[in-house]
């Protein structure tokens, strides 16, 4: 039996944690794929480009927000296969930033207490993160 390949996609993505211990997390908007969907922010990693790196652009461009490298831990990936490509994500934490949150590409966002965030639909490769940020905080 000969499985089919799929694209691998890298994809970025934070849990940006304030100092009540809650958790960002994102709407999806009308237009893309899983819109409604809640999600963290981050977004793909552009060719030749460091996860890192691509986080720190994402930021900015979806949530207005500078974040140093170094105050971006890395948590923990999800891997998940989509219909036409399979997502790598790997999930990284992040207490301190400079700059106030604002939605620039996103519906909503909202500031969630660990054990709240199943509340929330979220993508498939989301969903599973939600445990591991509840047993962490």
């Amino acid at each position: 039996m000969t499985e089919s390949v799929l694209p691998t996609v890298l994809v970025v993505a934070v849990a940006l944690i304030d100092v009540d211990g809650r958790v960002l997390i994102a709407k999806r908007p009308e237009g893309k794929q899983l819109a409604g969907l809640w999600e963290f922010p981050g977004g793909k990693v552009e060719p030749g480009e460091r996860p890192e790196a691509a986080l720190i652009r994402e930021l900015r461009e979806e949530l207005g927000i500078e974040v140093t490298e170094s105050c971006l831990a890395p948590f923990v990936f999800a891997s998940h296969a989509y219909e036409s490509f399979h997502l790598l994500m790997p999930l990284y934490l992040c207490r301190r930033w400079s700059g106030v949150v604002v939605a620039h590409e996103h519906a909503a966002l909202a500031w969630v207490k660990p054990d709240k965030l199943p509340d929330y639909p979220m993508p498939p490769a989301d969903a599973p993160l939600v445990a591991w940020l509840r047993d962490l905080l």
